[in-house]
């Protein structure tokens, strides 16, 4: 082996090891920590019937029967989260900060002529909603009436 470089006097110079300033270049930061989507099909108005398809980012993560409910942890970020029932499909386009949590309820619910469709077609439509859950502490509370005597 022959050194790449040669100095005066004979001395060769070694290449620098490969952690030397590595610290510098390589500044280890913790993770973000994630956010999750939770969706959920457990309301009362649901029909019961027929499955929910639901997609998160174009990725199928869950077929839910009615009283299920599903947790995904997800990065941080934009994210397009879709449900559908094969007749009809919802989608929101959300951003998820660290740590935050998207909650959604899943129902799918007959109309008022869906009993009259049962008996002329043998099924019926069943409607979805697909709604997100807004938080109880996004809505202002009221200021308290302070009295004075």
């Amino acid at each position: 082996m022959h050194p790449l470089f040669e100095l005066r006097g004979g001395a060769a110079a070694e290449p620098p090891a490969l952690d030397i300033g590595a610290d510098l270049l390589d500044i280890e930061r913790a993770p973000a920590e994630p956010a999750r989507i939770t969706i959920c099909r457990e309301s009362p108005e649901d029909a019961g019937f027929r499955e929910v398809f639901v997609s998160i980012d174009g990725e199928s993560v869950a077929i839910m029967e009615y009283g299920e409910t599903c947790t995904f942890e997800v990065k941080p970020g934009p994210h397009k989260v879709r449900a559908h029932n094969t007749l009809f499909w919802k989608t929101h386009h959300i951003v998820l900060r660290p740590g935050e949590h998207a909650k959604f309820i899943a129902i799918n619910k007959t109309g008022t002529i869906s009993f009259g469709l049962l008996f002329m077609l043998g099924a019926f439509p069943l409607y979805l909603t697909f709604e997100r859950e807004t938080e109880k502490s996004q809505v202002p509370n009221p200021k308290p009436q302070i009295k004075t005597a």
